[in-house]
């Protein structure tokens, strides 16, 4: 390693606004249950959904409409925020440990995707566990990504395609690609995965994570999982976990993680997967980021969306 890169881990390179938001973000520990169950999804769910209990307020757009899209488990709403002359579909599918968020909570950064890369954002609202475990939230992006592949050419004439996701929304979009690539013959023209999810028996740093660094906690990952896909499914099944799967014919993808995140290393080692697969792959890390970074108000979140909105560009060209 050179210097700029030991840089990135060494604590040298954190910027003072990162630092604020990484101290917000540990705060919010001691308003967490100690051991997070199933039992705390829905009240978790509403304090996200109304803004309060720590959560920022949300701001939904005028512009945004809602198509329903059948699937196998029945209609899955989606929500779209559309250019006036896109050149391409940027499928998001959002975040929250798959037990919570929503296709509304990111209306502000999807009209800026909409309007800076000239794209159709299509958000997907698919079904959350405990109510609904694997392989449900699965089924739903799919069905929508089959449906824009059938249908984008034709409501709003493009067909390229780029994925994107945070978090465990970033693991539903890995499980799309190749879902979509195997079952189907259809590739994305790029994925976008911001702090995936993509080894489900946790990483050694998610394991070493531990309770008292920021948010999501090992314990809490660790939860997440057990309530997703059950506690006796093997973790490392390359159907529930991408980073075990076959990544040959991929599309290029951009992987952007902080130093300060539980899910460090399942962008690190996913990054380095997807290019020994035979991929184009680019990974962003930023000294001190927490978890869920790019919604904060710091330099580094500013830079994740000026390399997301190049990117989505240079995939539709």
């Amino acid at each position: 390693m050179d210097g700029l890169t030991l840089s990135l881990f060494d604590g040298s390179a954190v910027a003072e606004d990162t630092y604020a938001v990484a101290a917000g973000a540990k705060a919010r520990i001691a308003t967490l249950p100690p051991v997070w169950t199933p039992e705390h999804a829905q009240p978790i769910r509403e304090a996200r959904n109304a803004g309060t209990g720590g959560f920022p307020s949300i701001i939904r757009s005028p512009r945004a409409e809602t198509l329903m899209i059948e699937g196998s488990g029945g209609e899955v709403p989606v929500r779209i925020i559309a250019a006036t002359a896109p050149k391409g579909i940027y499928l998001h599918l959002h975040g929250g440990g798959w037990f919570m968020g929503a296709a509304d909570l990111q209306d502000g950064m999807l009209e800026r995707y909409a309007d800076e890369a000239n794209v159709v954002c299509v958000s997907v609202d698919y079904r959350l566990a405990p109510e609904h475990p694997f392989p449900a939230a699965l089924e739903d992006s799919v069905a929508v990504a089959r449906w824009l592949a059938d249908n984008a050419a034709d409501r709003w004439g493009v067909d390229r395609i780029v994925i994107g996701g945070d978090s465990s929304g970033a693991h539903l979009a890995a499980l799309t690609v190749i879902e979509m690539r195997d079952s189907y013959d259809v590739g994305f023209s790029g994925a976008h995965f911001v702090y995936g999810f993509f080894d489900l028996a946790l990483t050694p740093w998610a394991r070493q994570f531990g309770e008292a660094r920021s948010t999501p906690r090992t314990t809490d990952l660790q939860g997440f999982v057990n309530a997703f896909i059950g506690p006796d499914r093997d973790h490392r099944s390359p159907n529930v976990s991408p980073l075990y799967a076959d990544l040959s014919r991929a599309c290029p993808a951009l992987f952007i993680v902080g130093t300060e995140d539980a899910l460090l290393e399942d962008s690190l080692f996913m990054h380095m997967r997807w290019m020994a697969a035979g991929n184009s792959s680019d990974l962003q890390i930023y000294p001190g980021a927490p978890h869920n970074f790019v919604a904060m108000p710091c330099s580094a979140a500013a830079d994740a969306h000026r390399r997301a909105l190049a990117f989505i560009r240079q995939c539709l060209i």
